[in-house]
């Protein structure tokens, strides 16, 4: 590559690097290269081994896709080290001749970009590659097809599981702690989300959505919707529908429910899948009992092994908050 540059540009000072020189000539190249001897270092992937040149300004690196992300971002992190502006380049096959592990690392470089995104790309790394069996030597992770976040959640859902159930006698000390309930879902035919017209940028909307599914209380909602209102203006039915989907969330998980469905102007919530849950044995199951023989309207029905609350003529996220606020008095 070397020869290449120097027939190219005869011109050019280069000077060369790499792992199996004698350690004293490798030095003197870096030190020459550091003190403006050189024009250009030609160098294997050792260069992203902490040189720090203040004023080296571009770096290319050659098939690009054989490396890895993190050492794609810490070789591309040796320049643009002072105030002058860097330029990374990348050359590769055509991308379509790539795999899509290799698609997928050269997309994360180039848009996390911005300082301090090596946590963000850290974070993709891990998807890409898998996060493996948890205690085992084997690394086959299927993290990718799932997103991080997804995984965490389904590996907490299964600590639980287990201490419920094989282990129960274990963490017995703890079942009071152990929610019923990790969360309520809600399936509907409603609309409930925030109209184009009230926010008409895709991604600020995006932001939104996140935003409002890591809120943990009423508080922090009520909050929320007076955000809202300040920089959009008065919420429209689709949006206000929506903040009264994340307290039917949270009041279908307090008392038990699973799963929450309004469609066809019906009712229908899903309690604990478990039957073996001690949620039966619960006074706030109890409660639920007790009311149901003052309501006539209220059937309670189970369908494959799945015990539900069927409740016609609601047809809305307001009426279904309101049912459930009746049935926790």
């Amino acid at each position: 590559v070397a020869g290449m540059i120097q027939r190219l540009c005869p011109s050019v000072r280069i000077g060369i690097g790499h792992g199996q020189m004698d350690g004293k000539r490798l030095e003197k190249v870096m030190l020459g290269f550091m003190e403006g001897d050189f024009d250009i270092l030609v160098a294997t992937s050792i260069i992203e081994n902490g040189l720090d040149v203040p004023n080296a300004n571009t770096i290319i690196i050659n098939q690009a896709q054989h490396f890895g992300l993190s050492d794609l971002h810490q070789m591309r992190g040796r320049v643009g080290r002072s105030n002058k502006k860097a330029f990374c380049k990348l050359i590769t096959p055509p991308l379509i001749s790539l795999s899509e592990e290799s698609r997928k690392r050269l997309q994360a470089l180039e848009r996390f970009t911005d300082l301090g995104s090596g946590f963000q790309i850290a974070m993709k790394d891990l998807e890409i590659r898998g996060a493996g069996n948890l205690l085992g030597a084997e690394q086959s992770g299927f993290i990718d097809d799932i997103g991080f976040e997804t995984y965490q959640k389904i590996l907490q859902e299964a600590v639980e599981e287990l201490k419920e159930n094989e282990f129960r006698d274990l963490y017995a000390h703890e079942r009071k702690t152990i929610e019923f309930v990790k969360e309520c879902q809600i399936d509907t035919d409603a609309e409930i989300l925030f109209p184009d017209e009230y926010i008409n940028k895709i991604e600020e909307r995006l932001r939104l959505y996140q935003s409002l599914d890591s809120l943990e209380n009423m508080e922090h909602l009520e909050q929320f919707k007076q955000e809202l209102i300040d920089r959009f203006g008065p919420l429209p039915k689709p949006a206000e529908a929506l903040m009264q989907s994340m307290e039917l969330r949270w009041l279908g998980k307090s008392m038990g429910f699973s799963k929450i469905v309004v469609k066809n102007g019906i009712f229908l919530g899903y309690f604990v899948a478990d039957q073996r849950s001690d949620y039966f044995q619960s006074t706030t199951f109890g409660g639920i009992l007790k009311m149901l023989q003052d309501r006539r309207d209220v059937e309670m029905k189970e369908k494959n092994d799945k015990l539900y609350l069927r409740i016609p003529n609601v047809k809305t996220i307001g009426q279904a908050l309101s049912v459930l606020r009746s049935l926790n008095m």
